[in-house]
């Protein structure tokens, strides 16, 4: 996760640290904090909007969820984008306070959940009721059970990326022990993006029950998706072929500086012999 909470470090994605934080007062980490929290503000407000024909329950947890998510996108994101265009190295910075939030902000979503529709109920959230008759709970919602203990495992993993996230924790793992941990980010990704696809595709397909009104989301999520698998797959491959072309100059060096030896050694043979 340091990867895209914490950008004074180097990553896979290529960009040089000095180069990402030396745009002037992209350094100051409290207007770095500021801006993104209005950033998230605003997006909350603004998925607010595309679900107000939602009860409020449902609405703002709709809204706190989309907003991490587009957040935590930016930050699985801007590494590979910023490797293809080097314009965009500025942003890298801001991918330490995005993680942040994101995770933040799925916090805000799980608690709503809790509270507005399991109603603490810690059986109903992994898909079990109370049946009367049988005096015990039973399973009823098996998909929204195990869709909320994927979401469960990524808030938890997201808590210990973010808190991971700094020299501190760097220099008390030590490296390669801080480095499997932070690999995670990809691990937290894959948890979200299934979470999410859950209840956008899923969870709301019943026959014994009135469906609701198509999300207006499902397709940009599924682009969202698409665009950052399809980031990291250009940026990979443009850092193989920039290798290759590397090694291949290095080959062709050694095999130069051999010849030009060969004469060398050659010419100083025959002015021996002469």
């Amino acid at each position: 996760m340091r990867r895209f909470l914490n950008p004074r470090q180097g990553d896979v994605s290529g960009v040089a640290p000095a180069t990402a934080a030396s745009s002037g007062w992209f350094r100051r980490t409290w207007l770095r904090h500021l801006l993104v929290v209005l950033l998230a503000a605003l997006l909350v407000y603004l998925f607010g909007l595309v679900h107000g024909h939602w009860d409020p329950m449902h609405r703002w947890n709709k809204a706190t969820a989309d907003a991490s998510f587009l957040l935590l996108a930016f930050t699985m994101a801007i590494g590979p984008a910023a490797r293809l265009n080097t314009h965009l190295r500025r942003l890298v910075v801001f991918r330490r306070e995005c993680g942040i939030y994101a995770v933040l902000l799925a916090l805000a979503h799980a608690l709503i959940i809790l509270d507005g529709w399991v109603v603490y109920d810690l059986a109903g959230l992994f898909g079990f009721a109370f049946h009367p008759d049988l005096g015990r709970y039973v399973m009823l919602q098996h998909g929204f059970g195990l869709a909320n203990l994927v979401g469960i495992l990524a808030l938890v993993y997201g808590f210990v990326l973010a808190a991971t996230s700094n020299d501190r924790s760097l220099r008390l793992l030590g490296a390669p022990v801080w480095k499997f941990v932070q690999i995670g980010a990809y691990v937290l990704w894959a948890l979200v993006v299934l979470h999410t696809a859950y209840f956008l595709f899923m969870h709301f397909l019943s026959f014994h029950r009135n469906l609701p009104p198509p999300n207006p989301l499902i397709w940009p999520f599924v682009a969202l998706v698409g665009l950052v698998l399809g980031l990291r797959i250009l940026a990979t491959t443009a850092t193989w072929r920039k290798r290759r072309r590397g090694d291949g100059a290095q080959a062709a060096g050694r095999t130069e500086t051999g010849k030009v030896n060969q004469l060398a050694s050659e010419v100083a043979q025959g002015t021996a012999q002469g």
